[in-house]
């Protein structure tokens, strides 16, 4: 490796890829084309990032596949910033395998903390938590340290896990520090601020307030029963019934919780559930049945009782009975929450993060860019979606993964 090649390398290390490019700018060998591709990602051009990447990677000989491999996995990370979450993940395997045989430990490991943050994008926690604990941090360089910790806060914050996240962002940040990366110093200020801003909005008593991730997290493990509109699931500090496939159970028993202790009447109810503004004496059978069907489903946490006007809720062991609702509450809030992480999304990786169909995505997309919440740049496949983030919120609690006891 030349000297020019080996100063653009350092450079890109240290987080400088307009040093690195000065450099190796003006050449077309595949060292030069890996580097200038890693460099345009650094920069954020990340489709002239991509077309670099993978020229460099035809253009190193078939017994260069030590640096095939790293231009793949430099591509798999490219694809992750640019949300193509369709990106083939058996590539990045293949690509760590022949980067362990050859002995390049700390890009085996990058490889996996990249299969891992594209897990916890689509919401599989799990699988997640599963392959980073076969991870040790320790011998890595700081940048690669920071990344680890990075990951160990974002599967706590999904899981509510508040202390655990701070703790884990707290030695981001040392490593960060220490690997002197501007960029990597701002994703963990970033990955600071989920944890200091409204996260939801608590509805008890007809009173509403903003709650942080803690107060969130406290409050699930208090002896209150939730009416969580986040998860569209009710619980108390035992158990958990989730009304995620029942929309109409679920808008009668929020409706219910957000009354508490006084009943609810009927008219409301059904206007709330079934979206009516005029009611006879079919939609109240209707109700009936309905009610009867929430109080099945209840039966282990509250039971509902008539009353002159309507219907009221009766937790069996819990003394307060309180709403988590959303911190803004969009008929597209899932999609938004995706996006609002400022970077592009292309509709097929937000069905694959929301578990919906291309269609279903495309159509509140759309619905979306028709009153200015979202924009978009490109054409056909190459299409990609964005929007600033929420102002002064917290989307953790909006995003595809399980709460504690989901």
């Amino acid at each position: 490796m030349d000297s020019l090649i080996t100063a653009a390398a350092r450079a890109l290390a240290a987080g400088d890829p307009l040093g690195a490019l000065n450099r190796v700018a003006l050449r077309d060998d595949a060292p030069a084309l890996a580097l200038r591709g890693i460099a345009m990602a650094q920069l954020g051009e990340l489709v002239r990032a991509k077309a670099l990447l993978r020229s460099a990677a035809r253009a190193f000989g078939p017994k260069e596949a030590l640096a095939r491999a790293r231009c793949v996995v430099a591509e798999a990370e490219v694809a992750l910033a640019s949300r193509d979450l369709g990106w083939p993940a058996k590539a990045l395997d293949t690509a760590r395998a022949t980067l362990e045989a050859h002995g390049d430990r700390v890009n085996a490991t990058h490889a996996r903390y990249l299969k891992i943050r594209r897990l916890l994008l689509i919401g599989h926690l799990d699988e997640a938590e599963h392959t980073l604990a076969k991870l040790d941090p320790t011998p890595l360089p700081p940048a690669s340290r920071a990344v680890h910790e990075l990951v160990v806060a974002g599967i706590a914050i999904r899981r509510l896990q508040t202390k655990t996240a701070r703790d884990a962002l707290a030695r981001a940040e040392h490593a960060a520090l220490q690997a002197g990366i501007p960029a990597l110093t701002a994703e963990v200020e970033s990955a600071f601020l989920v944890l200091n801003t409204p996260a939801a909005r608590l509805i008890e008593r007809g009173e509403e307030r903003l709650l942080l991730l803690d107060e969130v997290e406290a409050l699930l493990a208090s002896k209150a029963l939730v009416v969580d509109a986040c998860r569209h699931v009710v619980r108390d500090a035992g158990t958990l019934v989730s009304l995620a496939r029942r929309p109409v159970l679920f808008a009668l028993v929020r409706a219910l919780g957000e009354a508490w202790p006084a009943d609810v009447p009927r008219e409301t109810l059904i206007a709330r559930a079934f979206r009516l503004k005029l009611t006879d004496e079919s939609h109240r059978a209707r109700l009936r049945v309905e009610v009867g069907r929430l109080r099945a489903a209840l039966r282990t946490l509250a039971g509902i009782t008539a009353t002159k006007r309507g219907f009221a809720l009766e937790p069996h062991y819990a003394r307060e009975v309180v709403v988590l609702a959303r911190p803004v509450e969009e008929k597209q809030a899932a999609v938004l929450a995706c996006l609002a992480d400022g970077e592009s999304w292309s509709s097929s990786a937000l069905a694959l993060a929301l578990g919906a169909s291309q269609r279903t995505v495309q159509r509140a997309l759309d619905s979306l860019s028709a009153v200015g919440k979202v924009q978009w740049f490109g054409r056909g496949r190459a299409r990609r979606w964005m929007t600033p983030s929420v102002p002064g919120f917290a989307t953790s609690l909006l995003l595809p993964a399980p709460l504690p006891s989901d």
